[in-house]
């Protein structure tokens, strides 16, 4: 499974509509303005970035036995397919801005039984972004992404 990355502080002016065109930019699509669900669940058709543009949350990651990270404006979180996330509490005023690679559709899971092998088949087929969704086609992302993924690990 590929790594959830965070980049901190990137955006100094978290103004959402700079975010969004940047995102747009990068080939990410489908961008929303809101939170983020208080209940675990993950995309199985779809990588997925989160900009903090105001606040911060608590940001759990990896289901329920999973990790929190306090994420806060200006901060971008890349979730590769699969990878559960909750708000487990939040500033607010937080607010994020989400988008999808190269017009991806995103589904949504809550880590069901019945939902396998089907979830577990998408992501093995999910194609890797062709962008960074902030750092372009020579991004970070892509590269560390695809590192992995040669790897096999």
């Amino acid at each position: 499974m590929l790594p959830l990355l965070i980049y901190q502080q990137v955006f100094k002016d978290a103004e959402p509509g700079k975010i969004e065109n940047c995102v747009k930019k990068n080939k990410w699509k489908h961008a929303w303005r809101n939170g983020i669900y208080p209940y675990h669940h993950y995309h199985s058709t779809a990588h997925e970035v989160l900009v903090v543009y105001k606040g911060h949350c608590k940001l759990m990651t990896g289901g329920e036995a999973g990790e929190i990270t306090e994420v806060r404006q200006g901060d971008v979180i890349v979730l590769p397919a699969g990878v559960a996330h909750c708000n487990k509490g939040c500033s607010e005023d937080f607010a994020c801005i989400g988008a999808y690679p190269d017009g991806q559709d995103f589904d949504i899971n809550y880590g069901k039984k019945e939902e396998r092998p089907g979830t577990d088949i998408n992501i093995q087929k999910l194609a890797l972004p062709s962008h960074d969704p902030i750092f372009g086609i020579d991004g970070p992302l892509k590269r560390y992404w695809r590192l992995i993924e040669y790897d096999g690990i």
